[in-house]
């Protein structure tokens, strides 16, 4: 027996076709960035229930203005390492709309870096930035440095440098940028110093991600794995299923995935795997954490190390194979692409029964729809990964008022920006004819809130 055919509406398929329409310019525009040609197009896709709905976007050629960035600057970063030859990395800062607040997004370093990378950062980081409900536009920035292997001497020539260029286009009101991966604490109190010697004030408010002796706030560095399992929490309660007593297998092992094991942890769960660039570790009887973070986070070594310091622990190279482990959560947060559709199922098989991205875009486009067809509960970074930010607007608002507050105020209203995200997210899925969907609602949600500050605004 044929399946019925969906019934597509007119508007539907005129929402379709000026989606493609637009998408082509972006494409002919951008023809060599492949990750921000994907990023948009998981947006693209996502908003023709909303734009079927309600033309008013399309009349106002939303789509048009926000693929293109408001400013998008490049720069050299020379630098003398420690045997005195002169290095030259490239610097990057896109400042990609600012109809909610002032720029907001972290600063990746890492080889992998580009225009493309930062451009689907920056695109993400819109949406991202809107569904926390704080007053923060979006941007992205980073450079092709790597800080691994080098003294610290050397991040610091780097990071002045790198700053002594960016100063000029941001402030507490402008554009804030904050860490990302191969920027941490250290990165940002360089970054922070000369700033404050060029600028000649102490403005506190630039950056995010400071320590917290300077205007930093308690739960920052917890937030965005905190808040993704929070926002994974909500999503398992709500088709009853729950973190105590699963299995967990977690991608990375920087501060997203160590917070992100921790609270699933505090949860119940049994976290089995995690991994770095080189390759995974699998223990069967639940990862120490202690371990983890002594390699990671004091020693700065590799987490192969594991399985020396716990005999009954594998490591395994390479880090694609970490998700041919079975698991009822999964959560990928390295970086891009890292679950391709292979991947995804695989983790089907094995009866996965719920995603939360930790990372930015960590699922290809095919290996969502895997997921979302096979009943798997998706969460997408751009709704589960937003704690970090949410915390860094709330940092923002600390440095503005001279004061601090505590790890459990500062946590309580993570949980709370997460809870609130994941209804509207909810939501919208629901009032947009995709219940359970939280791929079409988190954009849409994100999407709708960017959109009409943009109209009220004018073409500007």
């Amino acid at each position: 027996m044929n399946p019925t055919p969906q019934v597509i509406s007119n508007d539907e398929k005129v929402a379709n076709e000026y989606v493609n329409q637009v998408f082509e310019i972006v494409k002919n525009r951008n023809p060599y960035e492949f990750e921000f040609q994907q990023a948009v197009k998981e947006i693209f896709d996502s908003l023709i229930p909303l734009f079927a709905k309600d033309p008013i976007y399309m009349k106002h050629n939303i789509l048009e203005r926000i693929v293109e960035p408001e400013r998008l600057i490049t720069f050299s970063v020379p630098w003398v390492d420690d045997q005195g030859n002169v290095q030259v990395n490239r610097g990057f800062r896109v400042q990609f709309n600012s109809a909610l607040g002032p720029y907001k997004g972290g600063l990746r370093f890492h080889p992998s870096v580009n225009s493309s990378i930062i451009k689907f950062l920056g695109f993400e980081q819109i949406f991202k930035n809107a569904l926390t409900g704080q007053p923060i536009g979006g941007g992205k920035g980073g450079s092709d440095f790597n800080p691994k292997g080098k003294s610290d001497r050397e991040i610091m020539r780097f990071t002045q440098s790198f700053m002594t260029e960016l100063y000029r286009y941001i402030g507490p009101d402008v554009d804030v940028p904050a860490g990302d991966i191969g920027v941490g604490a250290k990165e940002i109190g360089y970054m922070f110093g000369q700033y404050k010697k060029l600028r000649g004030a102490f403005e506190a408010g630039v950056l995010t991600g400071k320590s917290i002796g300077f205007g930093g706030s308690l739960a920052r560095k917890e937030a965005t794995g905190y808040g993704l399992v929070y926002f994974v929490q909500e999503m398992l309660k709500d088709n009853g299923l729950d973190f105590e007593g699963a299995t967990v297998v977690v991608s990375g092992s920087g501060n997203v995935a160590i917070y992100a094991i921790e609270k699933a942890q505090q949860f119940g769960a049994k976290v089995v795997a995690c991994s770095d660039s080189n390759g995974y570790i699998y223990d069967p009887n639940g990862l120490n954490l202690d371990t983890v973070k002594q390699l990671k986070e004091v020693e700065e070594k590799r987490i192969r190390e594991y399985v020396e310091i716990h005999p009954g622990a594998e490591y395994y190279e390479g880090c694609t194979g970490i998700w041919s482990i079975p698991c009822d959560i999964a959560l990928p947060c390295a970086t891009q692409n890292e679950i391709d559709a292979e991947s995804a199922n695989t983790l089907v098989v094995n009866g996965v029964k719920a995603v939360g991205e930790g990372a930015n875009m960590p699922s290809t486009i095919e290996a969502a729809h895997v997921l979302l067809e096979n009943g798997v509960l998706y969460a997408p970074g751009k709704a589960a990964n937003a704690g970090g930010v949410a915390v860094s607007a709330l940092e923002m608002a600390q440095n503005s008022m001279r004061l601090s507050w505590t790890f459990e105020k500062v946590d309580q209203k993570l949980h709370e920006i997460m809870h609130n995200i994941y209804l509207s997210s909810t939501e919208a899925a629901n009032e947009y004819g995709h219940p359970g969907n939280l791929l079409v609602g988190a954009n849409i949600a994100g999407f709708k809130k960017v959109a009409q500050a943009m109209i009220s605004q004018g073409v500007v």
